[in-house]
């Protein structure tokens, strides 16, 4: 328990009678309990404290507005996630494969996201574009909420088994539900979390929007060691004037949402849905050590927390 010494000076003082003079108030106070005797009030006034109380507490509350645990086996639930389809984007060399079992999976309570090296390379995968088909030496599985799932502010966390190796980019990110109208950046784009072989101290999270009639960016860094040697969790909590990047709840960094500055609306003030992939080179992950096939991207559960 902790003591508090107070100092005294000088001679004792007395306190004037704080009631003296003041016999209205005091008549008025003595009416009100009566009252409050006579009708046996005490109860109710009691209960509706208790609940005022308790309803100020809900509304700071988070709970849990979606989430899934990767229990069971087979294909992801149909329900919650879609593919990504064929070659995406950033020059990265993994052809996204649809509802194949090999690249995406549930096992052993988590969602598996695996990159193969297809030996000899294909051009005959299910969605394969056509005229002419494309050669496919590599392949993952890239998962998303869209059309399924969206929130606007929250606490998203994703806990996650990171792959290592040259040439590996998995991610945890978000886009916002307008992109089809508006376009990226426009859209906004959040990303949980980066990884990239090549830089095995780093996770990285990242904002972009466009500014200026051009894309921007903000960028954040964590340092540790070993992040694929076990589970961690990377999050965000998300609200009208900051977003907070966090490594096993720990922030490292935070993002001033009202940096985007434009005419449209903030793009951060507009609902956005999640994507989970592995992507293999490309313009950030750069050269693939191919003795790294295959690789594993472990996701234990996604959770998202809204305040009441």
């Amino acid at each position: 328990m902790k003591t508090i010494q107070l100092r005294t000076t000088g001679s004792l003082t007395y306190k004037k009678n704080p009631l003296k003079g003041r016999p209205s108030e005091i008549f008025t106070i003595i009416q009100t309990v009566l009252y409050i005797m006579r009708f046996r009030l005490f109860p109710f006034i009691f209960l509706t404290l208790i609940g005022s109380a308790l309803g100020a507490s809900n509304k700071n509350e988070w709970r849990i507005v979606w989430s899934d645990e990767f229990t069971g086996t087979g294909h992801p639930d149909p329900v919650r996630w879609s593919y990504e389809s064929g070659f995406a984007r950033n020059a990265e060399k993994q052809f996204h494969t649809t509802k194949r079992l090999k690249n995406a999976r549930l096992e052993n309570g988590h969602l598996v996201i695996e990159g193969h090296r297809e030996l000899p390379a294909t051009s005959h995968l299910p969605d394969t574009p056509s005229n002419p088909p494309p050669t496919i030496e590599y392949t993952s599985a890239s998962l998303h909420t869209k059309g399924y799932a969206s929130w606007k502010f929250g606490e998203i966390a994703v806990r996650a088994k990171l792959p290592k190796g040259q040439g590996v980019w998995p991610a945890i990110w978000t886009l916002g539900d307008n992109i089809p109208q508006v376009g990226w950046p426009s859209c906004g784009e959040i990303d949980i979390m980066e990884f990239v072989g090549k830089a095995p101290g780093e996770i990285h999270g990242n904002a972009h929007f466009r500014q200026n009639g051009k894309h921007a960016s903000d960028h954040k860094m964590g340092k540790t060691k070993g992040f694929w040697e076990n589970s961690h969790t990377y999050s965000i909590k998300w609200d009208a004037k900051f977003i907070h990047f966090a490594f096993d709840g720990k922030s490292y960094d935070s993002f001033r949402v009202e940096k985007p500055k434009t005419s449209c609306v903030n793009p951060f003030h507009k609902p956005h849905y999640l994507i989970l992939n592995l992507a293999l080179g490309g313009t950030w992950g750069g050269k693939i050590d191919n003795s790294i096939f295959p690789i594993r991207y472990l996701i234990d559960y996604v959770r998202v927390y809204q305040k009441r």
